[in-house]
């Protein structure tokens, strides 16, 4: 347990309301400020339906659901809060507006984590007098479900910020990465643009259908990235030898393949084909159908590794 009980959650779309399900169940308390006037009612019910999640995968053990309360401005969320998941817009006015509300009113010792997936600390740091207790705490989506939180601090952080963060995101159940260089997107996202590029290309250029390029994803390599990762399964694809030996046998094939690959835009045509082939894989399915699936074979999957892990 770490010396932060008390947390404050600045906007409450999927995101925030995923990190608050999440915080709760961890024992700690959560203010919520969100515009939206059914703020509340949307949370409450994102949390009824994400706590059966939660305890199927042991992390309710500490649990206060009761802990919730809600907020009609950032300043007072913030209020005696020891940490703050700031989950507003992805747009610099709107979250340097936020950082002038709540800067003056901070307790000493809080800090600022920002779910933020495209910006960079340095522009978000553009918003503060003094940014040392901010960081980026990018998680995956829903943040309830996905282990991963991608954290940013640069020579403008103070100099224990980081290390607290990392040890609160890791006591709630989290697994985290620290990004040594910002880049936009992070570490993750690139990760993801990367292989969707590719996969994009391909289905443009009439390789195979969405459908399947996304079952050739599934059923094939992302079952063994949800083990290990690219690199180390490469290294253990080459036996004895590891990853020397791979490189050795396979840099001429990877470098083919890479001068190779597609560079593909998300132009309005390319974006009509995506979705008439979605439509035809999702079979009539409407997204929340579909999203149920999702996280239940996510909870299955981390549930199962779960003894791997530890």
């Amino acid at each position: 347990m770490t010396e932060i009980s008390h947390v404050a959650v600045l906007g409450a779309g999927v995101i925030g309301a995923s990190w608050t399900a999440l915080f709760l169940a961890a024992g700690r308390s959560v203010c919520v400020h969100d515009p939206d006037p059914d703020v509340e009612q949307k949370v409450r019910s994102y949390i009824e339906t994400a706590w059966p999640s939660l305890e199927t995968l042991g992390l309710t053990r500490r649990a206060t659901p009761d802990a919730l309360s809600f907020a009609d401005t950032s300043a007072n969320a913030v209020e005696g809060a020891d940490f703050i998941q700031e989950n507003v817009p992805e747009r610099l006015p709107v979250k340097h507006a936020t950082y002038r509300d709540i800067e003056p009113v901070l307790s000493g010792n809080a800090i600022v984590s920002s779910s933020t997936s495209g910006l960079t600390l340095e522009d978000l740091q553009a918003g503060w007098k003094d940014p040392g207790r901010l960081v980026l705490g990018h998680p995956f989506n829903p943040p309830h479900l996905i282990p991963l939180v991608e954290l940013t601090a640069n020579d403008k952080t103070a100099a224990d910020v980081l290390d607290r963060t990392e040890a609160f995101y890791e006591d709630i159940g989290k697994v985290t990465i620290r990004i040594r260089k910002g880049l936009p997107g992070h570490v993750a996202n690139r990760l993801q643009a990367a292989v969707w590029r590719e996969a994009v290309f391909m289905a443009m250029e009439g390789v195979a259908s969405v459908e399947d390029i996304d079952k050739a994803m599934w059923a094939g390599p992302g079952l063994r990235w949800a083990a290990m990762g690219p690199t180390m399964l490469f290294h253990l694809g080459a036996g004895d030898g590891g990853l020397q030996a791979f490189c050795d046998h396979f840099r001429e094939t990877f470098n083919g393949w890479w001068e190779n690959l597609g560079d593909p835009r998300l132009d309005d045509e390319v974006i009509k084909q995506l979705v008439a082939g979605m439509n035809d894989q999702a079979k009539g399915r409407d997204p929340r159908e579909l999203a149920k699936i999702r996280d239940e074979m996510l909870v299955a999957l981390q549930a199962a590794s779960r003894p791997y892990r530890t």
